[in-house]
């Protein structure tokens, strides 16, 4: 344990690179986390597991691919009346005995708490101790949040950005000897889409505010949970404990909205377009982690085995993801080779395109579309993209490529193999006369801790 940091991990909900000033936005203003990126490392290629929550963050926790754990959708999801193809039997939880970072910390003497949005039991009704709710998984110090009701007031703490970012203080500062893993995981900037009017005046002011991707409400949204972060790192400076503490920034998927707009990446929340699953990530560590922009390709899996090994713990064989550790310290130390990325979401969602999966090889990527492959549907069953010559994904390479094409959506067929993806089937009862094609929206969720 000599040397090991604290570990402060920063999870936010539905936040694409396109929402902060150190990816380049101009609308969106993220001081805060502007000069956390300054003087820590900015990765500019990092993918999310999923493009929806509670797979993401599994994968976060785990190092261990959705497809893997068979836990690839939203917790509980919905299911459309009709639908061409029928969804696998998921696992709508994360398994106990599946080793968390909470898990891993903990058993190396670490203090371990988890504040804000979990999202990985099979329900929202959170119980201190119960079995898939964060004390099973390694955590003891517990705050559960859940999105507030679209009826909350706006001018309170409507997400509990404040509130957990009390929790997360009030924890980082207690006295004890050995160190500390903080989990601040916030609902923001997930729906309801609630800030103060006045913050929301002051964006719907700003040039550029009538476009999809810079709504005001979730600027002012995104200055809250800016002003949280800053608020954790001047706790930091204040009580001495900055030098020794690493602190990951990350949001879980892209943002939501129009997937047809460009973010200037095309897509969001909930398809495998870039703007669904690229995200932020920042590692700051002063004095350890070398400060600059990083051009690696990074997946969610690799979170858990870089702060294991920044813990000097042993990093256990079969995860799905890779360290960073060695590379964070010394940019010419190049990052664990990676031969492609994949993603699997055998799942109709409300806000998505269609089930899907995608690779991504060197500088191409290839989306599958199940219904078409699996289901029969009309169109073409892939589509391909040149990621360097045309980040935005507006050509459409398929055609152009056969080759290249058949050659990824094999490695792409051979991968959900070998991890035991669990693969859709075509629906003996489906009616292409009937409609009810699309899955319903989840019910409301009402339920809010912070409330009075």
């Amino acid at each position: 344990m000599s040397g090991a940091p604290n570990i402060l991990v920063i999870i936010v909900d539905d936040m694409g690179v396109h929402q902060l000033g150190c990816y380049g936005s101009t609308f969106y203003e993220t001081p805060h986390l502007d000069r956390l990126a300054r003087e820590g490392a900015r990765f500019a290629c990092s993918y999310s597991a999923s493009p929806v929550c509670s797979p993401a963050r599994a994968a976060l926790y785990t190092g261990l691919h959705p497809a893997r754990l068979h836990l690839t959708n939203y917790i509980p999801g919905t299911e459309p009346p009709n639908p061409r193809l029928l969804t696998p039997p998921w696992r709508a939880h994360l398994p106990v005995e599946v080793v968390t970072i909470g898990d891993a910390l903990k058993a190396r003497g670490y203090a371990t708490g988890h504040f804000g949005k979990w999202h990985l039991a099979p329900d929202y009704h959170y119980r201190p101790g119960r079995p898939t709710d964060p004390e099973s998984q390694g955590f003891d110090d517990v705050v559960v949040t859940r999105k507030p009701p679209a009826a909350a007031d706006p001018e309170g703490d409507p997400h509990h950005i404040h509130g957990i970012t009390d929790q997360a203080v009030r924890f980082m500062t207690a006295p004890r000897s050995a160190p500390f893993l903080c989990v601040v995981a916030h609902n923001a900037l997930h729906r309801p889409e609630l800030a103060s009017a006045a913050k929301v005046r002051k964006y719907a002011a700003k040039p550029g505010a009538e476009r999809d991707g810079n709504r005001p409400v979730v600027a002012a949204m995104v200055e809250e949970v800016d002003r949280s972060v800053g608020r954790l790192l001047e706790t930091l400076h204040a009580t001495a404990l900055a030098r020794d503490t690493l602190v990951v920034f990350t949001s879980d998927h892209g943002a939501f909205g129009r997937s047809t707009e460009r973010k200037p990446l095309r897509g969001a929340k909930a398809d495998l377009y870039e703007g669904g699953i690229r995200v932020p990530l920042i590692w700051h560590w002063p004095g350890r982690i070398a400060a600059g922009a990083r051009s690696a390709l990074v997946f969610g899996t690799d979170l858990f085995p870089t702060l294991l090994a920044a813990a000097g713990a042993p990093v256990p064989a079969g995860l799905d993801g890779h360290s960073l550790h060695a590379h964070l310290l010394d940019p010419a130390v190049p990052p664990p080779p990676r031969a492609a990325l994949h993603w699997h979401f055998p799942h109709y969602h409300h806000l998505g395109l269609a089930p899907s999966g995608a690779i991504r090889a060197g500088r191409h990527k290839l989306i599958e579309w199940f219904d078409r492959s699996l289901g029969g549907a009309a169109g073409p069953a892939c589509e391909l993209y040149d990621l360097e010559a045309d980040p935005g994904e507006t050509r459409d390479l398929a055609a152009a490529e056969p080759a290249l094409c058949a050659a990824l959506a094999a490695r792409l067929r051979e991968w959900r193999r070998e991890v035991g993806a669990q693969e859709m089937r075509p629906n003996p009862a489906f009616d292409p006369a009937r409609g009810g094609t699309e899955a319903v929206p989840p019910p409301g969720d009402p339920g809010n801790p912070y409330r009075p």
